[in-house]
C-alpha cells in the first residue's frame, strides 16, 4: 500500500515537473545582423518569401496563416521612437495604415499599447484583435526606431491558437530586440 502511494506521488510529481519546462523550450533564436535584429521563434515556422513585402516572414508549417514578419522602414536619423507619439499613437497609426485598409470587412482594434525600455532602448507592446467575417485573429507587435529605421515585429495568429498559446506568443514578441 505505502509502496502505490509512493509510486503515484512520484508519478502527480514527474508529470507536474513536466508542465513547469520552459516556454522557450520549443523556441529558437533568429538573429539578422545585417539589418540589427533578433528574436525568438517556434522551431515549427519557417521562412516564406513575400515580394515587395515584409523584409522577413516567417510561418507555421501546418498554420500557415500563423506568422511573424518584420517591416523596416526609414525615419530621419534624429528621431527616437517617442518622437513618432505615445504608443497608443504609434499604435494608432500602425492600425490605421496596416491593419485597417481592407476590403474584405475587417476591423481591427488596439486593445493595449505600452512601453518598455531593455538596455536603453525603447520598444512598444502593441495588441490587437482583428475581426474578419469569417475569423477572429490576434496580433502582438513590438515597435522600436535605431539607426534611422523604424523597426516593426508583427505575430498574428487566428485567436483559437492566441487562447491556447499566449504566453509563448507574448514571450516571442517581447524578446525581438535591435542592436
Amino acid at each position: 500500500m505505502l509502496k502505490r502511494w509512493i509510486v503515484t506521488v512520484l508519478v502527480a510529481i514527474g508529470l507536474t515537473m513536466q508542465g513547469c519546462t520552459s516556454v522557450t523550450a520549443a523556441l529558437d533564436r533568429y538573429v539578422d545582423s545585417t539589418e540589427g535584429y533578433e528574436f525568438l521563434y517556434l522551431n515549427s515556422w519557417v521562412p516564406v518569401t513575400v515580394k515587395d513585402g515584409p523584409q522577413l516572414v516567417l510561418h507555421d508549417l501546418i498554420e500557415s496563416t500563423e506568422n511573424v514578419s518584420v517591416i523596416i522602414s526609414p525615419v530621419p536619423d534624429d528621431k527616437t521612437l517617442e518622437d513618432l507619439g505615445s504608443p497608443s499613437e504609434v499604435g494608432y497609426k500602425l492600425w490605421k495604415n496596416a491593419l485597417q485598409p481592407n476590403p474584405a470587412g475587417r476591423r481591427a482594434e488596439l486593445i493595449s499599447a505600452e512601453s518598455h525600455e531593455v538596455n536603453g532602448q525603447t520598444y512598444y507592446l502593441l495588441e490587437f484583435a482583428v475581426d474578419a467575417p469569417d475569423l477572429q485573429r490576434h496580433n502582438l507587435a513590438s515597435v522600436a526606431v535605431k539607426r534611422g529605421k523604424l523597426y516593426t515585429f508583427n505575430l498574428s495568429t487566428t485567436g483559437r491558437r492566441w487562447a491556447q498559446a499566449e504566453k509563448t506568443f507574448r514571450t516571442i514578441v517581447e524578446s525581438f530586440s535591435v542592436s
